[in-house]
């Protein structure tokens, strides 16, 4: 029996137009699937945010404000989501991030955040195996598992379910044949500091490793830079990177919004 057998999955991945919903941030894509043995049910649309897509997230996942423009808010789409998640382990790859803007927009509807039980294939790993990087596309590249359409909602959402099905099989080769150890609370889970971060930036500063960036310096000149990450300040309605920058050999501060690529650098 493997461990996803019988479980009720919600497996869920949204795009966004930054970085951190307490900053105003909104979702502009979502995806969720609802796997029940061998149904599906799939659900994935873009959202108008209401509010512009920072530079450094539409780098990322190349939707663009004409794109959402024409698309329905988040509040028409509410009531088709929701009962995709009832009775559901919800799976996503760093889920705080996920559920800090789930939990955003339930707050705007009136709502208390989502309380579900949680399996995260990041946390997952991160506790049990040894990958170079822990970003979505790399475990995937590590697994050999067929590359998708990196950073839209339901491509990501189809590979996190792959990872977690390939990462899930190890672990129960190694004697963990339940998930249940491994799941949290949704409402643990969604908290109002730190804020919610990619994967790629919360390893560099949990590792203290070089990042490359893109960043468009004064909104109009785009520099590459890398830099070690020190930590994540908050000031007035941006948040910033502070971090040590090797093409300044020096110390500098990085508005998040402006990053329009972050990965690791060339080995």
């Amino acid at each position: 029996m493997r461990p996803l057998d019988g479980v009720t999955l919600a497996v869920v991945d949204v795009e966004t137009t930054g970085l951190s919903p307490r900053y105003g941030d909104r979702i502009c894509e979502i995806a969720v699937l609802r796997v029940e043995g061998e149904r599906e049910q799939a659900f994935e649309s873009l959202v108008n945010p209401g509010r512009p897509i920072s530079p450094g997230a539409a780098a990322v996942h190349r939707i663009t404000g004409d794109e959402v423009r024409s698309a329905p808010s988040f509040q028409a789409l509410a009531p088709s989501l929701w009962p995709l998640f009832d009775g559901a382990v919800v799976l996503a790859h760093n889920a705080p991030f996920d559920l800090g803007f789930l939990a955003a927009e339930r707050h705007y509807l009136g709502l208390p955040p989502l309380d579900n039980l949680v399996l995260d294939t990041l946390a997952l790993a991160r506790s049990y195996f040894d990958f170079p990087r822990n970003s979505l596309g790399l475990i995937a590249e590590a697994l050999t598992i067929p590359p998708t359409v990196r950073h839209r909602a339901m491509a990501d959402v189809r590979t996190t379910l792959s990872v977690a099905d390939r990462l899930l099989e190890d672990l129960a080769g190694r004697g963990l044949t339940s998930i249940h150890p491994l799941l949290s609370r949704a409402t643990e889970l969604v908290r109002d500091d730190p804020p919610p971060l990619p994967s790629t930036l919360v390893d560099a500063l949990d590792g203290r490793r070089r990042l490359r960036l893109r960043y468009l310096t004064g909104g109009i000149i785009q520099t590459v830079r890398e830099v070690e990450p020190l930590e994540i300040l908050p000031f007035g309605d941006y948040l910033y990177l502070r971090a040590y920058c090797h093409l300044r050999q020096d110390e500098r501060t990085f508005r998040l919004d402006r990053i329009l690529e972050l990965a690791a650098p060339p080995e």
